[in-house]
C-alpha cells in the first residue's frame, strides 16, 4: 500500500505548477505573481503543486504581525493535489514545504493563507498541519459575475479592469455582482517562533469555525460538512466544489505536467484542493 512517506516535494517551474493547478484546482485559476512553486511527486509523477508569493493586499496584511519586514512573509496562493496521492499526503507535503522555506529563506518569518469556505473548504489541511486560525470573516470579496463565474472584487476595482468597467458603464460603478454566500478563514504559520509573540490579537480556537457557522467540507456547509471533516481529518478526501456542483467544468481544462507527453497519456483525475 502506498504511503504518504513516499511523496517527494521539490521546486518546479511556475509553468508546470500553473498547468497542474488549472487542471485540478477548484477555481481553475492561477495567481500570476506567485514566486515559489513546489511540486509534489509520487513515483516520479507530478501529482500536486503549492505556490507561494506576495499577498494581493500586502500593505494591509504585513501589519498582522508587528515589526514584520516588507519581504518578511509569504502567502500560500494556491495548493492543489490529485487523487493519486495517498492519504495524509496533503498535510505532509505542506509540512515539508514550510520546512524548506524556513531553511532556504530565513528572512521569511511567517506564512499566511486563506481558506475559501464559500466554494471549497474551511481549511482542514491547514489545521492538520497545526496552522493558527486567526480570523473568520463573512465573505465580501467573492462575487458572481454575469456569466456565472466567480470573481474576486480586487480583480475588478483596480487597474485596467476598473478603467474598462467605467468605460463600459459611462463612468458609473455598477458593482461586481451578487456576493457569494459563505466565509473566508485566515490562517498563519510562524516559521520564526519568536514572531508569534508579535501577532496582533489572539488566534481563534478551531471550534470557532462551527460556532460561527463557517464549516465547509467537500463544498458542503453545516452538519454534513462536520461529518465529512471528522471522517477525513487529514484533508485527504476529494473536494468537489460549488463551482463544479453548478456545472462548471474547470476540471476538464487540459494541462501539462513536467513531461508533457507523460501528462497527456495520463487520465485526468478529480481535484483535491484546499485553496
Amino acid at each position: 500500500m502506498t504511503s504518504a512517506k513516499e511523496i517527494e516535494v521539490r521546486p518546479i517551474a511556475k509553468r508546470d505548477a500553473d498547468a497542474l493547478i488549472r487542471r485540478v484546482h477548484y477555481s481553475g485559476k492561477v495567481v500570476r505573481n506567485s514566486t515559489l512553486s513546489l511540486g509534489v511527486f509520487l513515483h516520479g509523477m507530478l501529482e500536486g503543486a503549492m505556490q507561494f508569493g506576495p499577498s494581493l493586499q500586502k500593505s494591509n496584511i504585513v501589519h498582522l504581525v508587528r515589526d514584520t519586514g516588507w519581504n518578511g512573509f509569504l502567502e500560500l496562493n494556491r495548493l492543489a493535489f490529485t487523487d493519486a496521492l495517498p492519504r495524509n499526503s496533503e498535510s505532509r507535503a505542506l509540512g515539508i514545504a514550510l520546512r524548506m522555506i524556513r531553511k532556504n529563506y530565513p528572512h521569511i518569518e511567517w506564512i499566511i493563507s486563506f481558506a475559501d469556505a464559500c466554494q471549497c473548504g474551511d481549511g482542514t489541511i491547514y489545521r492538520a498541519a497545526g496552522v493558527l486560525l486567526t480570523a473568520i470573516k463573512i465573505n465580501k470579496d467573492l462575487h458572481i459575475a454575469e456569466d456565472g463565474s466567480i470573481i474576486h472584487k480586487m480583480s475588478q476595482i483596480t487597474g485596467r479592469n476598473k478603467l474598462q468597467h467605467l468605460a463600459a458603464t459611462g463612468g458609473r460603478w455598477r458593482g461586481t455582482g451578487p456576493t457569494l454566500e459563505g466565509h473566508t478563514l485566515r490562517y498563519i504559520y510562524f516559521l520564526n517562533p519568536a514572531a508569534r509573540a508579535r501577532l496582533v490579537g489572539e488566534p481563534l480556537p478551531y471550534s470557532a469555525i462551527e460556532a460561527r457557522g463557517a464549516t465547509m467540507y467537500r463544498g458542503v456547509r453545516g452538519k454534513q460538512a462536520m461529518a465529512g471533516s471528522n471522517r477525513h481529518s487529514d484533508g485527504a478526501a476529494p473536494i468537489p466544489t460549488l463551482q463544479r456542483q453548478r456545472g462548471m467544468e474547470n476540471e476538464t481544462r487540459q494541462a501539462t505536467a513536467t513531461d508533457a507527453s507523460e501528462a497527456a497519456a495520463r487520465e485526468s483525475r478529480p481535484a483535491q484542493a484546499a485553496r
